[in-house]
């Protein structure tokens, strides 16, 4: 009996060895994103590509409204990176005491107006959007696609009246896609083959919407659960790798 307690606690001795020395493998990392919905493709791929340069690493995204995002972080969702489409939204977070660091600008982006293929309306300009016989979807006004739109009004003078304003930029897309909407004032991004709506919908660029270039910051968080992970994304976005997939996407260079 002795000497079969004495290889249960060799046995656990050994087990304990080994847990301590790595042989159980580890928690596997979690990297927590929140990031602009406009950024979903774009994030999407970068968040792939880190997983394969990370193995036992993924990445979680939560996509959303910039706005709703930096509420939730601000009330205390665990995050590790938040990616806002406007420094605005960011503000929220530094506001709050959430950011670890000062946000970097890592992207830009414009407005275009998205139309059914083909532009059945016939819509040419920013002005045509105020035309009684279309139908047209904005973002909200707390949503950084719907403030931009608003300075754009503000600057040339032209009142839209739209049927929805929508929560996030892809919801206002969604609008014209499915057919509920002549219009909608979305991203650049949207509409392009790489990361938009692509054939199903046609973007109309305006001059005007060089009046309200929309800045896109990062920041790893301040309470980030993984912030070592959280600042090599960090570095991914903002690294050659990074403005490379973004430019492709149609964004803008700061």
């Amino acid at each position: 009996m002795r000497g079969s307690a004495v290889l249960v606690a060799a046995g656990a001795a050994l087990l304990l060895t080994a847990c301590a020395s790595g042989g159980a493998a580890p928690d596997a990392g979690e990297l927590t994103v929140f990031a602009a919905a406009s950024l979903t493709e774009t994030f999407t791929e970068l968040g792939e590509r880190f997983e394969a340069e990370h193995p036992g690493v993924a990445v979680r995204f939560n996509f959303g409204a910039s706005s709703d995002l930096a509420q939730q972080i601000a009330s205390g969702a665990p995050a590790d990176v938040f990616a806002a489409a406007s420094e605005a939204t960011m503000k929220t977070v530094t506001d709050a005491g959430a950011a670890a660091g000062t946000p970097t600008v890592f992207a830009t982006n414009v407005l275009r107006i998205a139309t059914a293929p083909g532009n059945p309306k016939g819509i040419a300009t920013f002005a045509d959007l105020a035309r009684p016989d279309l139908k047209v979807v904005v973002c909200a006004p707390q949503v950084p696609c719907g403030a931009t739109a608003e300075k754009i009004e503000e600057a040339t003078g032209v009142m839209l009246s739209p049927v929805s304003e929508e929560p996030d930029v892809k919801s206002a897309l969604g609008k014209v896609t499915s057919g509920d909407a002549d219009a909608g004032l979305v991203f650049v991004t949207d509409v392009t083959d790489v990361t938009g709506a692509g054939a199903d919908v046609q973007g109309v660029p305006f001059p005007e919407a060089a009046q309200a270039v929309t800045d896109y910051p990062i920041v790893v968080l301040e309470d980030a659960p993984q912030a070592g992970l959280a600042a090599e994304f960090q570095d991914l976005v903002t690294g050659e790798r990074g403005r490379e997939a973004l430019s492709a996407a149609g964004f803008g260079t700061p």
